[in-house]
């Protein structure tokens, strides 16, 4: 039986066994035996975790594959939940675990941040998203955005290979490429992130004309005081200043 993909739901099959490989491979945690997959679609990623780990769990939104994925790894240690992943309960995944996963495009920040904020959260996350999602969860250096801030709180960040759009079938009309995250406790609590959204509210704007509702003169004192430009940008902050800057200016 050929299965199409579905548009809709953002379904590109990636059909490289060389990346795929990588991808499996970039999985590989010591003392973990099982994999999460998000999303296996035809299974071509699923056959290298399985070559891998010693228990498979994919989770496929779509029923028609989710029926048919078991059929292609008679006698493998392979459990296929057919469910939308963002309302999948990860309690249902023993610790430890990894995450891996070719993902739609359209969700890549909802299911990166249910992973990372999870109860029992996985020992790595390797996804393949869009190239340019993933060099902006990664950036630094006057970067930062809410994404990757959020994002490099709760976890440490790797860019791996990028994988060419015409390596997929359909090829989708951007590349894509390979993330690695390692999960850990948050830096900074949510209030610091509160704050973080605000500043950004108006990205092109100076940080202090964003953050008025504090009061002119706290701005620059908190600005002088940390060693910031009075033109200072949300962007030009890392994650560790957002924190200084909240101990700043919360009132006492």
């Amino acid at each position: 039986m050929t299965l199409k993909n579905n548009k809709s739901l953002g379904q590109h099959w990636l059909k490289d066994r060389m990346v795929l490989d990588y991808i499996a491979d970039c999985a590989l945690v010591e003392g973990v035996e099982t994999a999460l997959e998000i999303g296996p679609g035809l299974g071509t990623l699923t056959s290298s975790l399985l070559k891998r780990f010693d228990r498979v769990v994919a989770v496929e939104f779509d029923t028609r594959l989710a029926e048919n994925l078991p059929k292609s790894f008679p006698g493998k240690n392979l459990e296929v939940i057919n469910a939308d992943f963002l309302k999948f309960d990860l309690r249902k995944v023993a610790s430890p675990y990894v995450v891996a996963g070719n993902i739609p495009y359209y969700i890549t920040s909802p299911i990166i941040m249910k992973l990372l904020e999870a109860e029992n959260r996985p020992a790595r996350i390797v996804l393949l998203i869009q190239k340019e999602v993933a060099e902006r969860i990664a950036a630094k250096d006057g970067r930062e955005s809410v994404l990757s801030l959020s994002v490099q709180n709760r976890a440490t960040v790797e860019l791996g290979d990028v994988v060419p759009k015409d390596y997929f079938t359909p090829p989708p009309k951007v590349d894509s490429r390979v993330i690695i995250l390692e999960p850990r406790d948050p830096l900074v609590g949510d209030e610091v992130l509160k704050l973080i959204k605000l500043g950004f509210s108006a990205p092109r704007k100076k940080l202090a004309h964003n953050l008025s509702r504090y009061g002119k003169e706290k701005i620059l004192a908190a600005f002088a005081s940390l060693g910031l430009s009075p033109d200072a940008r949300p962007a030009d902050l890392p994650l560790a200043l957002w924190r200084d800057l909240y101990e700043l200016l919360k009132i006492a």
